[in-house]
């Protein structure tokens, strides 16, 4: 049974990983934290899903605030596993300190938010006690498939070698709800220089999402270039996000006028061995009515596409669609054959025609509760790993460089 410490839980991720009960984790838990709404807002969620109905959870959050939470929370050891989801400025050293201190560490990403943080974040993963990203896309039943789908040699051939063999876009919005409730972030989500930049935030899922695909014995990434542009933020936006008056003086630098300027987007292209991928991430004020956050995803192979979209287009549900490039009957007549020896594994799968030369693969929604429920799967993994002493080495190898790619990006677009 571990005992969990929270420090400085100042994103909704860090509550999140406590949204269903958890069997290898005891009920109370030590949150080490400064004074303040982010602190308030973590002990709020938390206690909705104890108060929730059904499946509450029994969470007893033991608070200790402190100016230094950090070595408040070394000194006194009341656990072993540090959940840490909050500010990313200097994130990648209080995981160094807290590792070489014996603690293993599961961290929201981003871990790097400037080039400098890369020897930190390679130290906490040179070995035993484990450091290991809150990393929730390899828990999506529809990411799932698409792995699935593409390691399917008679489907999908082999990846491209001519031109981008993987296409990934998506766009977030700064205003949006979490547990049906509105989500209040904090002031400092808008200075780069805490929450990290457009190449070092969302492009540290992205990136992840493309190597479990690519699966390429540990190839390194390589940067091919990388390009940054800010969101425009009005005060009166501003103020609605994060609760605030107007803009802090921290952010001044940033500002013009009743505007802030926020670097926050990012186009990547970068390869994996042979193969060729972009990343291009936004972020928009807040959904168009009855929008959400959307992203498409395409994985370019030589007897097919496979495609991940989650839009308009799709009723903003993720979907999975395989196209044929070659051999058209038989991709599809290998597509239902295949499809059909997963049913044991993935029961409710089905291949449906979705338009001209297209076919959706549906995945049926007892397989997948949604994104918030990623969440505590990453946990219960995590403490699994743990318990089971198994050092994750290729894990920890696909981070490293993972990392030094976004190092590197963050340094060609430093000041541009």
């Amino acid at each position: 049974m571990h005992t969990l410490l929270f420090l400085d839980p100042g994103h909704f991720h860090a509550a999140l990983t406590l949204r269903v009960p958890q069997a290898r984790a005891a009920d109370e838990l030590f949150v080490y934290a400064h004074e303040g709404a982010e602190l308030r807002d973590f002990l709020a969620l938390v206690e909705r899903f104890n108060r929730r109905a059904p499946n509450p959870t029994r969470w007893r959050p033991v608070v200790t605030t402190a100016d230094d939470p950090l070595g408040r929370l070394v000194a006194e050891r009341r656990g072993d596993v540090v959940v840490l989801a909050g500010r990313n400025g200097g994130k990648a050293a209080s995981m160094r300190r807290l590792h070489e201190a014996g603690f293993h560490v599961l961290a929201d990403k981003p871990w790097l938010v400037e080039p400098a943080d890369l020897e930190h974040v390679r130290a906490s993963l040179e070995g035993w006690p484990l450091a290991a990203e809150i990393m929730t896309g390899r828990h999506d039943a529809a990411a799932g498939l698409v792995k699935r789908l593409v390691g399917a040699p008679a489907l999908f051939g082999a990846f491209r070698d001519v031109g981008l063999a993987i296409e990934q876009e998506s766009v977030h919005h700064l205003e949006k709800l979490v547990d049906g409730a509105p989500l209040r972030r904090p002031w400092w989500y808008f200075d780069v220089r805490v929450q990290g930049s457009g190449p070092v935030d969302i492009p540290t899922h992205v990136v992840d999402q493309a190597q479990w695909l690519v699966d390429s014995d540990g190839a390194a990434p390589v940067l091919v270039s990388a390009r940054v542009w800010p969101t425009r933020v009005p005060t009166a936006a501003f103020r609605r996000i994060t609760g605030e008056a107007g803009f802090p003086r921290e952010l001044e630098p940033f500002v013009e006028g009743d505007t802030l300027s926020y670097r926050c987007n990012a186009e990547l292209v970068y390869r994996i061995g042979r193969v060729t991928a972009s990343a291009a991430t936004r972020w928009d004020l807040a959904p168009s009515p009855g929008g959400a956050d959307a992203s498409r995803s395409v994985a370019h192979g030589t007897r097919a596409d496979v495609r991940l979209e989650q839009s308009a287009r799709t009723d903003h549900r993720r979907r999975v669609f395989l196209e044929p490039r070659v051999d058209a009957a038989g991709v599809v007549r290998a597509l239902r054959d295949t499809v059909k020896a997963w049913q044991e594994e993935l029961p409710g799968l089905d291949v449906v025609p979705a338009g001209a030369d297209t076919f959706e693969v549906t995945v049926p929604p007892p397989l997948d509760g949604g994104h918030e429920t990623h969440f505590a799967r990453v946990l219960d993994e995590f403490l699994r790993i743990v318990d089971e002493r198994r050092w994750p080495a290729a894990l920890a190898a696909r981070t490293r460089t993972k990392y030094a790619l976004l190092a590197e990006a963050a340094a060609r677009t430093s000041g541009v």
